[in-house]
């Protein structure tokens, strides 16, 4: 055979071969794979906020998108920026710490959604030796009235109270309205950050300082320590029942009219699903449908008690000083009915009960 005969031979082989081989190669698919993950629905929403809530509404964002439902781009910054971008129109939605405040014009027109309850904590370095304050105290630190720790049982040092300089932050506005009744109450705070997050690292450099922050924001932190308040330390428990004074709202801020407002009520209606609320317990949130009576019978019997720690004593029954004892009673019975306290104000406030009922006139003198 002729090498030209050889050379027509092999290239038939090789035709035939592949020929054979794409036969069995199976035909390329242009179905999507059953691994690509489901197409976000809708634009892209923008969500800018306090850093105390964003960092929690990260993790919604996230599950939210996950579920195909629509994209969410957070922005942490503050609560002021997220809010006047809002009203603004430069973002759809702000994460608030706080609720509005009245005759704010930025905020008219923003309807505020409560979606889960959080606690609003006093926090010290870890090897601070004070794990209590009452909320006495911590109203007369705010005010410059207490400046050394050993008059809330600590070392003799100055306390070095931190805050956040934004204007209306979340925390402090929240704090400040339960302690004062105002948001923007004016208050003895040297040492300022720019938002939670610097000021929870400065309290984990510092032996004395001391700041608020939020609970789902340290819980899970072991250089700082979340100190009691009026005995009652903060958690999902004590939020959920109450007996933590300084529960405290997280809301979603938007305005109707905005241009996404259909993705972003989307959104807020995630929030209250299971998947979002598991997301929000996740975080060590209390989803607002979990405690509906928070914001309505508790409430009324937490600012009572509230106040009844502030106010100078109102009246006093056998040598012992009484205020709102009605409330505070109320307060002890929906919150911790067998304790040692509860049973004191049940007397207390059938002391006063007695020592306002009219006396009976004496008998008449007949002369006899």
């Amino acid at each position: 055979m002729s090498i030209r005969s050889i050379a027509r031979s092999l290239g038939l082989l090789c035709l035939v071969l592949a020929g054979g081989a794409l036969a069995a190669a199976p035909a390329k698919s242009h179905a999507p794979s059953a691994k690509a993950a489901k197409a976000p629905v809708g634009p892209s929403i923008i969500l800018r906020g306090d850093h105390s809530t964003t960092r929690i509404y990260e993790a919604l964002a996230k599950a939210f998108e996950k579920a195909g439902d629509g994209r969410v781009t957070v922005q942490p910054f503050s609560t002021i920026s997220g809010l006047d971008a809002v009203h603004a129109g430069t973002a759809d939605v702000a994460a608030s710490a706080r609720p509005a405040m009245p005759g704010r014009a930025e905020e008219q027109g923003t309807n505020f959604y409560p979606v889960a309850w959080d606690a609003l904590v006093p926090i010290v370095e870890a090897a601070n030796p004070v794990s209590n304050i009452t909320l006495r105290q911590l109203h007369d630190v705010y005010l410059g009235r207490i400046t050394n720790w050993k008059d809330l049982g600590g070392k003799d040092a100055p306390i070095n109270l931190d805050g956040v300089a934004a204007p209306l932050d979340g925390v402090e506005y929240s704090t400040r309205l339960l302690l004062f009744h105002y948001g923007d109450q004016n208050v003895s705070v040297s040492r300022m950050y720019v938002n939670t997050e610097k000021l929870e690292e400065d309290i984990e450099l510092n032996a004395n300082g001391l700041g608020m922050s939020t609970l789902s924001g340290v819980a899970h932190n072991p250089k700082v320590k979340m100190l009691s308040v009026e005995g009652v330390r903060a958690s999902t428990a004590s939020i959920a029942d109450g007996s933590y004074p300084l529960y405290s709202a997280i809301y979603l801020a938007a305005r109707s009219d905005g241009v996404h407002n259909a993705e972003v009520e989307k959104f807020v209606a995630f929030a209250d699903s299971d998947a979002g609320k598991a997301v929000l317990r996740e975080q060590g949130l209390v989803p607002n449908s979990d405690a509906p009576d928070l914001s309505t019978s508790k409430q009324d019997a937490r600012i009572a008690f509230v106040e009844e720690r502030l106010k100078p004593p109102m009246l006093t029954v056998q040598g012992r000083p009484v205020s709102a004892p009605n409330a505070t009673l109320d307060y002890l019975t929906r919150s911790a009915p067998t304790a040692p306290e509860t049973q004191q104000a049940r007397i207390e406030a059938a002391r006063l009960k007695a020592a306002k009922q009219p006396k009976a006139d004496p008998p008449a003198d007949d002369g006899g």
